[in-house]
């Protein structure tokens, strides 16, 4: 319905549902059609029922042109054709659109997005921002996640229906908690891996339809597993039906050429202009309200707060205030539902509520942790005590914000590498090794976790949007032990409070002895404060170990897990009978692993396997070895 005062709070800022006022909405036997061009000459609608002739559109005093056509509903194909004040027009399809044809072509489709039952209502009802949850997200792009064997172009997709049975039981079995999807909002250029945006309120058709997407979503919460969507407020395309140069004038981007346009050849989004801020905040509204997202990752924020993502030039005002502005009314809205910045700036209080002076992010992404100690995990053994610090560093800033552990697909993609071809080792046995133990200091180490897919594969290929995982590794040893390791680890992720239960309380965590440089050895512990502690000790040095690790107290110990394993492609050295005294446990180190202790009572010590029997050799002496007596010529 026409609301006067709602359209006017979209145009001065303050507006959070915008796309109840906009777009194409079925009412009363047809379907209402309106779009905001306040600078455009003429604006008419072309639609796919009546061979795409115009129909004249109506426009009020704020900019508003709509039109309501009858006896049409959902499916009718779109655009509307805007012309500006010289007379030419641009067919452009629908800002606030719910679903767009695949591409290349690009007109808006009429959808009732309203039209699905949601089951997930005791999610909903319990979810919250996992602060002392655990946290271990997997980002998937769904183009190259699997692909269909046999088939190409878009056949070769997985649609939004078959990946609730093909990546929900995936991700369930290897124990993550959430799913983080990279951009899902529409794009026309498949290499841009959805972070060029033409449609800000249409989930790519690439997939499938809406409803289908809002299924996949439903799925995932009667699983018991969280959605994360990746989305992109700093930058859209620049493709002709979009939102650049709207209505005839630069309506979202700027007037101004230097910033018009973004580091990467897209538009940036003016956000010294209000109706602005109420398309995207709307957006985010939408997302989480008709989706039933659990969080929003925002792209590149680095960008919100300095015009070239540069902290040492002067700072992009509007683009912070936005923040501050979104995240307090989005936190209001929508209080259970998280909110991660992915920012390169080492601005202060990204993290901190609003209220505090601060931007109300609940989680941001640590660039330090990942650059430096990606950077230790490719220094040669003889190197790696003069840079011990690169592994220890991030608990020096540690209370400066609620950060997450992310290893992304910028870890693996644009001639970076993928984690394992980065690792050093002299062979693929130390590569790998190296890896267990370095994923272990991932999970173990404060802050929320994620991975991208094919890190569980210890995927060789950098990843390519046009190219699947190769889950053939499966088939090699190295690889099937790895998986079955990652497996293992986000099992006793979940399973031990101490691991992140008090994530962002520093006294939950201690360095054991800092001093361990030329061991290339780090101990700490992880605790709970409900006496159920944990002690980690990594070996990043190519030999074993005999170690007194500093506990503090008598007691009784086991392994809770041992990176060296055999059934994870390591020798199999394992502890056991262990018990500490002075204060000290004595274990046994294998070279370049890891390992994980928790006290325990004394019935419950891991004791020694016996060795198998001798066989009796007794009475083989009296018989041959066929079990026939013996002749006296043998």
């Amino acid at each position: 319905m026409y609301d006067y005062n709602r359209l006017k709070n979209h145009i001065n800022g303050v507006e959070s549902s915008s796309y109840e006022l906009f777009g194409s909405h079925i009412r009363d036997g047809g379907v209402d059609f309106s779009v905001f061009a306040p600078n455009a000459a003429n604006v008419k609608l072309i639609a796919s029922h009546n061979g795409w002739n115009d129909i004249q559109m109506e426009r009020d005093e704020l900019g508003v042109w709509r039109v309501f056509v009858q006896n049409i509903g959902e499916g009718i194909h779109y655009k509307y054709k805007i012309f500006s004040q010289d007379e030419q027009y641009t067919e452009k399809t629908d800002p606030f659109g719910y679903y767009t044809e695949v591409r290349p072509d690009s007109a808006s489709i009429v959808y009732d997005i309203d039209n699905y039952y949601w089951r997930d209502e005791e999610w909903i009802k319990n979810r919250n921002k996992n602060y002392t949850n655990p946290l271990n997200v997997y980002e998937v792009h769904l183009g190259s996640w699997k692909v269909k064997d046999g088939k190409t172009g878009d056949d070769k997709y997985y649609r939004y229906e078959e990946l609730v049975n093909e990546l929900i039981p995936y991700v369930k079995d290897m124990g993550y908690t959430h799913i983080e999807f990279m951009p899902l909002t529409e794009h026309p250029f498949d290499g841009s891996w959805g972070y060029q945006v033409t449609g800000y309120y249409a989930p790519t058709s690439r997939y499938g339809e809406p409803r289908y997407l809002m299924d996949l979503i439903d799925s995932c919460h009667i699983n018991g597993i969280g959605a994360i969507l990746d989305f992109v407020p700093v930058h859209y395309a620049r493709d002709e039906a979009g939102l650049a140069y709207f209505d005839g004038s630069c309506l979202y981007e700027s007037e101004i050429p230097q910033m018009r346009e973004s580091a990467w050849g897209s538009v940036r989004f003016d956000y010294s202009k209000p109706h602005v801020h109420s398309f995207i905040r709307s957006a985010l509204n939408f997302w989480i309200n008709k989706y039933h997202f659990d969080g929003i990752r925002f792209d590149a924020v680095a960008y919100m707060f300095f015009p070239d993502g540069n902290p040492h030039t002067p700072e992009y005002d509007c683009g912070s205030w936005f923040l501050k502005n979104a995240l307090f009314t989005l936190n209001a809205y929508h209080p259970d539902v998280m909110y991660i910045a992915e920012d390169s700036s080492c601005r202060e209080k990204v993290t901190a509520p609003v209220v505090y002076g601060g931007f109300g992010f609940d989680y941001m992404w640590n660039f330090g942790w990942s650059s430096e100690t990606l950077r230790y995990l490719t220094t040669p053994y003889e190197m790696r005590a003069q840079n011990h610090s690169m592994m220890t560093y991030p608990m020096f800033y540690f209370n400066q914000g609620l950060f997450m552990l992310a290893l992304s697909h910028d870890d693996v993609s644009n001639s970076r590498s993928t984690i394992i071809t980065k690792t050093y080792g002299r062979s693929q046995e130390e590569k790998f090794a190296n890896l267990r133990t370095y994923y272990m200091y991932q999970m173990t180490h404060p802050g929320k976790k994620m991975n991208f897919m094919g890190n569980e594969l210890a995927e060789y290929m950098e990843w390519k949007d046009d190219q699947p995982l190769g889950w053939n590794l499966l088939t090699y040893p190295n690889h099937d032990s790895f998986h079955e390791y990652i497996r293992e680890l986000n099992k006793v992720y979940k399973e031990n409070p101490a691991l992140y239960a008090q994530d962002y309380d520093i006294s939950a965590f201690a360095w054991i002895d800092l001093q361990n440089a030329g061991n290339n050895i780090y101990d700490y512990r992880r605790d709970d404060f409900n006496g159920n502690p944990l002690y980690i000790v990594l070996n990043f040095s190519p030999y074993q170990k005999d170690y007194w690790l500093g506990v503090g107290y008598n007691g009784f110990f086991k392994e809770v897990l041992n990176s060296d394993r055999d059934i994870y492609g390591g020798s199999g050295m394992r502890n056991y009978n262990l018990k500490s005294n002075e204060g000290y446990l004595n274990i046994k180190l294998s070279p370049l692993s890891g390992v994980i202790l928790k006290p325990c009572a004394e019935n419950e010590v891991d004791t020694e396997p016996k060795p198998e029997t001798e066989p009796d050799k007794s009475a083989s002496a009296e018989k041959g070895t066929d079990g026939k007596e013996a002749s006296d010529e043998s």
